[in-house]
């Protein structure tokens, strides 16, 4: 199968759990058979949309030409990313929007409503933070990746969605973590 695994952090330096954990996954992928790329968003360069009109309109950066491709390749994406606010990195999200420009991802479906372009792909959503992750879940309804997933992911098709949460993030369960990451990579999950 082929797996897309996009780093959602910022900061594109590998000490981030979530390049770890993103290279895990990514290993253990490989290790079972499956082919893997990987796009970690913070080392790209591409423009913030500020205009509805670019929506609608080709993107031209090379690195979100090369994202699409890799997408429209995978039958597996990964998304991994840190809590920030509630939900993902603003720069994760800036990313989706470029994908997705020209009708990439959704078309008009009927009624006026929205057609995914993105059928026959499944996706992991990793979400790592500080607090508890019961606690965001159930505290605060898990509102952001709720609203990524729903809105960027399920809208444009992709089915299905597992969300993995990571919380309560500390030094002492880094390995824990990238080793759960590695066993999802592994699944194909």
């Amino acid at each position: 199968m082929n797996i897309l695994v996009i780093n959602g952090h910022p900061d594109p330096s590998p000490d981030r759990l979530t390049s770890a954990l993103a290279t895990a996954y990514g290993e253990g992928a490989r290790a079972a058979g499956h082919q893997v790329k990987r796009i970690d968003i913070g080392a790209l360069d591409f423009a913030v949309m500020r205009r509805a009109i670019e929506f609608e309109t080709e993107p031209g950066e090379d690195a979100i030409i090369d994202a699409r491709a890799a997408i429209l390749a995978a039958r597996h994406i990964l998304f991994v990313y840190p809590l920030w606010l509630g939900g993902p990195p603003a720069l994760l999200k800036a990313f989706m929007e470029q994908v997705a420009r020209h009708a990439f991802a959704l078309d008009a479906g009927p009624h006026g409503l929205p057609a995914g372009k993105l059928k026959g792909r499944s996706a992991r959503v990793i979400v790592t933070m500080g607090m508890p992750a019961l606690a965001y879940q159930l505290w605060f309804k898990a509102h952001g990746v709720k609203a990524f997933n729903g809105g960027i992911l399920a809208i444009a098709g992709v089915k299905p969605i597992a969300t993995t949460y990571f919380g309560g993030i500390g030094s002492a369960r880094r390995g824990d973590l990238v080793e759960r990451a590695r066993r999802l990579g592994e699944r194909g999950q």
